[in-house]
């Protein structure tokens, strides 16, 4: 089992990412006009940032994937309606790919694609869906300023609703944005925890828990069913960079751990490589997925965030303050590694697993 026999194939996608990035390269002059400037060497990063009247903005758009399935599965099956935590992710998936430029949310626009209309006739899971939207921006600290719900019949299944949106963010003033070009051997590699699945790997969820007995009701170790642990909402991690920023913390990159998994460590357009001595604890979730869909290390790490769910790099000596002001906001972080020369690879020491850079290439060139 695996996430391509899933129906997700990474080389294909980035293959075809890499040729819109090109066209899309070729378009920037046209923000001249406008008394703007492209930023191209955000092109490739999490969002695309760029100048205007001497402020840096950030835009990004971002979908759920296949997760609102699994939360309707688990609505049909066992009564229990997460709606309000798809929504949430979905607004997470965005906002945190935004920061990762050192932008802050100003607005969010929402993205409901349904296969009927008749998706919005139960009117407590509508109420949720937009209940868990606000929610999030509310943890965001960004204003909802609308969105677009089409109704898409024959694209999208009947029963399902598909979830994605945009963002527009802008780079404390003073700051720059941060796009990996301070980067540097000797930096420390500091990892944040993640609470399960997030919004990647959902896919692969959903083929392991067809192939079970009791599907999404089985019993994890603790009790939970597999239902309840994969719709656990993701982590909102807006306001720990917020208070990175607001304490001028010397970020030089950082990287939201989602598709890919742990080959995001070397997002970043450099010749480097990243040594990770320590990593955080695997949630159950994934454990049971790995376990039953028998992937092996090196799939597993590529595939699930594995409990990394951000990953942020300072200069030496910086870690410990960064996972300092993580905890106090309640997050569990861990000064996991630095980078250091070398050829473009990550090295995960405690799972003996080495990516190598060929296996990650998302920039134009």
């Amino acid at each position: 089992m695996s996430y391509r026999a899933a129906g997700v194939d990474y080389d294909a996608l980035d293959a075809a990412k890499r040729l819109a990035m090109a066209q899309a390269l070729a378009t920037s002059p046209l923000l001249l006009a406008r008394g703007a400037r492209a930023r191209d060497d955000s092109r490739g990063q999490p969002a695309f940032v760029f100048e205007l009247e001497g402020r840096l903005l950030a835009l990004v758009v971002e979908g759920l994937g296949t997760k609102s399935i699994i939360a309707r599965q688990v609505l049909e099956a066992q009564g229990i309606d997460r709606f309000a935590e798809v929504a949430y992710d979905t607004v997470a998936a965005i906002v945190n790919d935004l920061c990762c430029v050192g932008a802050l949310p100003l607005v969010t626009s929402a993205y409901f694609a349904t296969g009927s209309s008749d998706w919005y006739r139960d009117p407590h899971r509508a109420a949720a869906l937009v209940a868990g939207w606000r929610r999030a921006c509310d943890d965001a600290g960004c204003t909802w300023g609308g969105g677009e719900s089409p109704s898409l019949p024959g694209l999208v299944a009947e029963a399902d609703i598909e979830l994605a949106g945009a963002a527009v963010g802008a780079v404390p003033a003073g700051r720059g944005a941060i796009l990996g070009a301070d980067l540097a051997a000797g930096d420390e590699i500091v990892l944040v925890a993640s609470s399960g699945l997030h919004a990647n790997g959902a896919s692969l969820a959903r083929m392991v828990a067809e192939r079970l007995p009791d599907g999404y009701a089985t019993a994890l170790p603790s009790g939970a069913t597999l239902g309840e642990a994969l719709l656990v909402p993701s982590i909102c991690y807006v306001p720990l960079l917020a208070a990175l920023l607001q304490a001028e913390a010397e970020l030089t990159y950082v990287s939201h751990v989602t598709g890919h998994g742990l080959l995001k460590l070397m997002r970043a357009d450099a010749q480097l490589s990243y040594r990770v001595q320590r990593l955080p604890d695997v949630p159950e979730v994934l454990a049971f997925l790995v376990a039953e869909s028998g992937l092996d290390p090196h799939a597993a790490y590529s595939t699930f965030n594995m409990g990394s769910g951000l990953a942020l790099y300072c200069r030496a000596g910086g870690g410990e303050g960064v996972v300092r002001v993580a905890r106090q906001l309640g997050l569990e972080a861990l000064l996991a590694g630095q980078v250091e020369a070398g050829p473009r690879q990550v090295v995960l020491e405690p799972v003996g697993v080495r990516f190598g850079g060929e296996e990650l290439e998302l920039s134009a060139g």
